[in-house]
């Protein structure tokens, strides 16, 4: 695989043993051979450093801990990567296998004494970003129980090793237990001519649909069968159950045995330790407050929903997980003039791709150009990021689904960008299009979703021009800031002069503008119900890590949701065996709701200086993305806005259209 070239010092020789990613390993032997590689050299530069004597510093003893860093996470990148979306069993299975050894390396590491006290000896001298790096990292080292007896850090790692191999499991689980189901041709009523095209009638007279996004959400939203809407989302909300059961209770109650050995009160509290909101109590406050300003606007949203459902069904006492969407559609349609449908027609994938593209270069004036690579996926496209003639990042987007890939949209860091050292490099993962070729429709929401997990992109190339040390690099942030950018972007998703420079029909008419701007009106309704919906999966996220496993891990997950949102919730949902974040944020969830309150004010000062205002972009470039983790979070938007983070946008966009 060819590396992007740049204008760089001569690399160190760990990044000359990282190199390029493995995209196209022909079969699971030769991802094993380089795992087997990359993790043997972790285990001799962690032991080097064990045996390292003499005067503790930073351009010694600390950059050898942060080249282990950047070894386990480039290998946790890649790996990861691979799991999600490699062709076939073998190859994901290597990759979670090689996931696990990477969770269990970082473990140890962070569990050895003498590395620990190597660090503890260092003199980080007097810049401010080294010195927060190691105060950081000695703190990441308290926490994972380094002060333990030689036992008890045998007992935490075997712990440790366990709740790695539970969680990479669980996750797999998910992608393994993708559905299918038939349906009769006549149940697709109401749904998009493309999508009734995509989906022909087999031998046996029966339409195939599957459980990925790209089935889901549309008929969901357009189905007129409400039985066909709620098989569809039974068939989502029981996949993986019940055996993912069984692992997330594994997983919950080997946390919760580790936070007991660390002498925490339950594994919420060590979890959010080293967040902006770092207890329980902090995140109870945020949950509550906006429970109090979000229900009186989505119990108002849900009774225009209900009398939407009563033009069909008079009787109809209340709404279900299934016919929100569709009624949701209907509603916007009728009080607000906003068709989904017809909004869909402007936005094919290839140039939303093409225009998401644009919209970086006319805000930050780099130029983003072709890059020949190998793949592991021909439907994957490669991409790198150029500013005054040098390259400085790269990216993959792999946008489309198809059987065993990851069924969710997430950004994954593959290489991290060290000053005059190594360039950013990174992969997009989503399922925003359905079709292959370049004019499939996308959803508005799935527009959406590609710029917010463009915004992590963006976030990890910038932050990885001027750092250090590969530990702050990118998206380096306290992880509750880590939304943040990406929920900021979703805002250009809405605005007219931007869409109107991609958004065009099959015969090349721009997007109306009052399209647009019914669109806006629209886009509120639903809204408090939305942040109800997140509170409760910030409240499962949480609850489920305040005690060991319930018994009955449904039964428990529903009865937290229920009491949170204002319609009714099915005894067949199983959403826990598929709520992916239970294993990668485990108990903060919550950050999507805080993020987006830092996102809501950081747009403020877009709101003020305009959209695409090239000078209010370079700052927000510079002051909060440029840093990475080089800072705490706070003081970033504190640079950018001139004052603390405030609640008062997020308040405002939240009672908007009341």
């Amino acid at each position: 695989m060819a590396t992007p070239e740049v204008a760089k010092a001569a690399p160190a020789p760990v990044d000359t043993f990282i190199g390029s990613i493995l995209a196209d390993a022909p079969d699971a032997a030769a991802l094993n051979a380089r795992c087997d590689k990359l993790a043997g050299e972790i285990d001799r530069r962690i032991a080097e450093l064990e045996a390292e004597r003499g005067a503790a510093t930073d351009d010694g003893t600390l950059q050898r801990f942060d080249d282990i860093y950047d070894l386990i996470a480039a290998t946790q990148g890649e790996f990861g990567l691979f799991r999600e979306v490699m062709a076939d069993a073998p190859r994901r299975d290597a990759g979670a296998a090689c996931e696990v050894r990477m969770q269990n390396a970082s473990a140890k590491l962070s569990l050895s004494r003498p590395v620990y006290d190597r660090l503890k000896a260092v003199d980080a001298g007097t810049d401010p970003a080294t010195r927060y790096y190691l105060t950081r990292s000695l703190e990441a080292f308290d926490r994972a129980g380094v002060a333990q007896s030689p036992d008890g850090r045998k007992a935490i790692q075997a712990l440790q090793d366990r709740i790695a191999a539970n969680g990479t499991a669980f996750e797999k689980g998910i992608a393994d237990a993708r559905k299918t189901l038939e349906a009769d041709p006549a149940e697709l009523a109401g749904l998009p001519d493309d999508f009734i095209a995509a989906h022909p009638a087999g031998a046996n007279g029966k339409v195939t649909l599957s459980t990925d996004s790209t089935d889901i959400v549309p008929v969901l939203t357009y189905a007129r069968s409400d039985d066909l809407r709620e098989r569809v989302l039974r068939a989502s909300r029981t996949r993986g159950y019940p055996q993912n059961d069984i692992l997330l209770t594994n997983l919950l109650n080997d946390r919760a045995q580790l936070a007991s050995d660390l002498g925490r009160k339950d594994y919420s509290a060590l979890a959010l330790e080293d967040r902006m909101l770092n207890t329980p109590a902090k995140v109870d406050e945020l949950l509550g407050g906006v429970e109090t300003i979000a229900r009186p606007i989505a119990e108002r949203d849900y009774a225009k929903l209900l009398a939407e459902r009563r033009r069909d069904d008079p009787g109809a006492s209340e709404l279900t997980l299934w016919q929100l969407p569709f009624y949701t559609q209907r509603v916007q349609q009728r009080d607000y003039s906003y068709d989904a449908q017809e909004a869909r027609k402007y936005f094919s994938y290839a140039k939303v791709r093409d225009g998401i593209l644009k919209l970086t270069s006319d805000l930050f004036g780099v130029e983003i150009r072709p890059w020949r690579t190998a793949t592991w996926d021909p439907r994957v496209e490669t991409y790198e990021m150029v500013e005054n003639g040098k390259v400085i990042g790269a990216f993959y987007f792999d946008s489309h689904p198809r059987p065993g890939k990851y069924e969710h949209a997430n950004m994954i860091g593959l290489r991290m960008g060290i000053a005059g050292r190594s360039i950013p490099v990174g992969a997009l993962v989503t399922n925003v299009s359905a079709g292959e070729d370049a004019d499939a429709l996308m959803e508005h929401g799935d527009v959406v979703t590609f710029l917010h997990e463009f915004g992590h992109m963006l976030h990890h190339i910038f932050g990885g021009q001027t750092a250090r040390w590969a530990g702050q690099s990118g998206v380096a942030n306290e992880w509750d800031f880590v939304e943040a950018p990406s929920q900021m972007l979703e805002q250009w998703a809405y605005d007219y002069d931007t869409l109107a420079t991609f958004a065009s029909d099959a015969q090349g008419k721009p997007i109306p503008r009052e399209l647009v701007a019914s669109m806006n009106r629209a886009r509120y309704f639903g809204r408090g119900m939305d942040e109800l919906r997140g509170v409760a999966y910030s409240e499962i996220s949480l609850r489920l890590h305040q005690a060991p496993a319930p018994a009955d891990l449904g039964a428990a997950t529903r009865a937290i949701y229920a009491r949170n949102v204002v319609w009714s919730v099915p005894d067949w949902w199983q959403f826990q065996d598929s709520f992916s974040h239970l294993n990668g944020y485990s108990a903060t969830y919550y950050t999507y709701t805080w993020s987006l309150v830092i996102a809501d004010d950081l747009f403020t000062q877009f709101q003020t200086h305009g959209l695409r205002d090239r000078v209010t972009a370079e700052r927000y470039r510079q002051l909060v993305l440029a840093p990475g983790g080089s800072q705490p979070s706070a003081e970033l938007v504190k640079a950018f806005l001139g004052r603390p983070i405030s609640l008062d946008a997020y308040k405002a966009q939240l009672a908007k259209d009341q």
